[in-house]
Parts: C-alpha cells; sequence; structure tokens
C-alpha cells in the first residue's frame, strides 16, 4: 500500500523544462557556489577573522538569492501564466507563497 502511495505522488509531480542554456547557467552559478562555500569552510577552519568570513557568506547570500529570483521570474513567465490562461487561479497563491519564502 505504501509503494502505490508513493508511485502515485512520484507521477503527480510538477516539471519544470529548462533550456540546455538554461540549466548550464544555473548549474554554471551553482557550482560558483559550491567552491565560495567550500571556501567559508577553510575560513573557518583556518580561523580567519569574523569580519572576512561574513563578507564571503554574504556574497553567497545574494548569489542564491540572484538564482532564485532568475528561477522564479521563469516561473512567473511560464508556469504561471499557463496555469492562469487554464483558469487554475489557485496558482497566485502557491506565487505568494513562493514569493514570501524567496524574500526570507
Amino acid at each position: 500500500m505504501v509503494i502505490k502511495i508513493m508511485e502515485k505522488q512520484a507521477s503527480c509531480q510538477k516539471t519544470t523544462l529548462r533550456t540546455d542554456e538554461e540549466k548550464k547557467y544555473l548549474q554554471t552559478r551553482l557550482k560558483t557556489i559550491e567552491g565560495q562555500v567550500r571556501g567559508i569552510n577553510n575560513m573557518i577552519e583556518e580561523n580567519r577573522y569574523c569580519g572576512d568570513i561574513l563578507i564571503q557568506l554574504s556574497a553567497v547570500t545574494k548569489s542564491l538569492k540572484g538564482i532564485g529570483q532568475r528561477i522564479l521570474k521563469n516561473h512567473l513567465s511560464t508556469c504561471v501564466i499557463k496555469d492562469i490562461q487554464n483558469n487554475k487561479l489557485e496558482m497566485m497563491d502557491e506565487v505568494m507563497d513562493l514569493i514570501k519564502k524567496l524574500d526570507s
């Protein structure tokens, strides 16, 4: 029974198609952020000055927010428009929740 429920949930999962160019851009940015996070970890290991670490944390946070804003913009111009055109107005509640989460 549990397996059937999991299969049903998996088949209902939403997806978003992205161009190869967009995927490459996002993946490149995320790899850069991964490197920044490893650098921060090294700074902590090396007992670097708190201010220097905070500056790097701020850079990572801004980078992640930038990726989030780009994905949100794409979401609004594709998925949301499609749902609104199909009269699925409950999408607006989802969008508001996403914006709140992205802004937190």
